[in-house]
């Protein structure tokens, strides 16, 4: 497992065990300041950034972590791999005012003796499951982890990781930890595609046809709306995103606020998902589907 490597000098400060988030944030409360969270993986970009923005508006105080989760991840997966840059990362924070960054070691985040996880289900259940069966249990055990060690006020994700904001918010509901989880707009590049670190990972040709994902989205709510069969507006986007080179896991359409399976389009929220593979890479995306 990697550890974040010894840290640059930045005006932002850095605590690297939940006893110094913690002490910090405690402090902030007894001044009857509120706090907001944003957990990220690191390798930030615009979208982690319009999130720590939206928690600056929140709350007075704002903490950002930065932690390359390995629960979440399997064997077969980009842990290793996965971008790291903490020097850019602090940069950025720094640039930003935020109140401190949260970077702890694997080590601090599961002791040696660590026997205990966070099992999910209601909204966990189906889409990434059914191809990362193992992604969910690691999500809301390190998120647990750090809403108990920060125990800010508020929690902001963004909505491109849909399905595991509303797993997020449903664990905190369920456990009762006193934090109230929003969701934030997902940002995106003028061509469509949505921020993300993996977006590192795509060759120059994948970079060109990476925006079919959202334009297949559009057209799919498109026809969801003028035709209402749903059947046919998924094979129809299923098709098309093969044909332009991505292999899919899902594209589904599902409740908004449950991620069941919808049964009336005229009375449900809707949210249609997708994930798929373009070369190497895994994308994900997501939008709502206004009837």
């Amino acid at each position: 497992m990697i550890d974040p490597p010894d840290l640059p000098v930045t005006s932002v400060p850095v605590d690297s065990t939940v006893a110094l988030i913690r002490g910090r944030t405690n402090a902030w409360r007894r001044r009857d300041e509120t706090t907001a969270l944003v957990t990220t993986m690191g390798a930030l970009h615009e979208g982690h950034l319009s999130l720590v923005s939206a928690a600056r508006e929140k709350a007075e105080r704002v903490v950002v972590s930065v932690f390359v989760n390995p629960t979440q991840f399997a064997p077969n997966e980009d842990f290793d791999a996965y971008p790291r840059d903490n020097a850019s990362d602090l940069s950025k924070l720094a640039s930003l005012n935020v109140d401190t960054v949260f970077m702890p070691t694997v080590a601090e985040m599961y002791s040696p003796n660590a026997a205990t996880t966070v099992s999910v289900s209601g909204p966990a259940l189906g889409l990434e499951t059914d191809f990362r069966p193992h992604f969910f249990r690691g999500v809301a055990t390190v998120v647990a982890k750090l809403f108990l060690a920060v125990a800010a006020d508020f929690a902001l994700f963004g909505e491109k990781d849909y399905q595991q904001l509303l797993v997020v918010r449903r664990m905190a509901t369920d456990l009762a930890i006193p934090i109230t989880v929003l969701g934030c707009p997902t940002v995106r590049e003028p061509d469509g595609l949505a921020l993300s670190s993996r977006n590192s990972y795509l060759s120059q040709d994948e970079r060109q046809t990476a925006p079919h994902l959202y334009r297949t989205l559009q057209n799919t709510a498109d026809a969801i709306r003028s035709r209402r069969d749903v059947s046919d507006a998924l094979t129809a986007g299923y098709t098309a995103l093969a044909t332009s080179g991505f292999k899919v896991d899902y594209l589904a359409l599902r409740n908004a606020d449950t991620l069941a399976e919808v049964t009336d389009i005229s009375r449900e929220p809707l949210r249609l998902l997708v994930a798929a593979h373009l070369g190497t890479t895994r994308l994900i995306d997501n939008i709502a589907v206004e009837t």
